[in-house]
């Protein structure tokens, strides 16, 4: 019997949707650092916003964290993100 491979994503909605332009440089940006609160997630973050600081001349760094990683971001998270440049998430356990 042969094997079918059932993809779980929608794909004619990801086609629909067009990527974030890339910044041309980090220097004098506005970043978000975004917890999901996963575990090291935050000690993961401390240390790409040292060195985002020390390397790239960013300019300020917003901290936000999710309540969980499990859930979307709560509106006043998301809303707390308007105005930056670019989000960094930090996916890492």
């Amino acid at each position: 019997m042969p094997t079918t491979v059932v993809s779980p994503m929608h794909d004619a909605a990801a086609a629909l949707r067009t990527p974030a332009p890339r910044l041309a440089t980090l220097s004098n940006t506005r970043l978000a650092l975004l917890d999901i609160s996963k575990p090291g997630g935050s000690i993961f973050l401390d240390r790409l916003q040292h060195l985002l600081a020390e390397r790239f001349g960013v300019a300020s760094m917003l901290r936000a964290t999710k309540t969980t990683y499990a859930k979307p971001a709560r509106p006043d998270v998301l809303e707390a993100l308007r105005g930056v440049d670019a989000v960094i998430a930090a996916l890492a356990d």
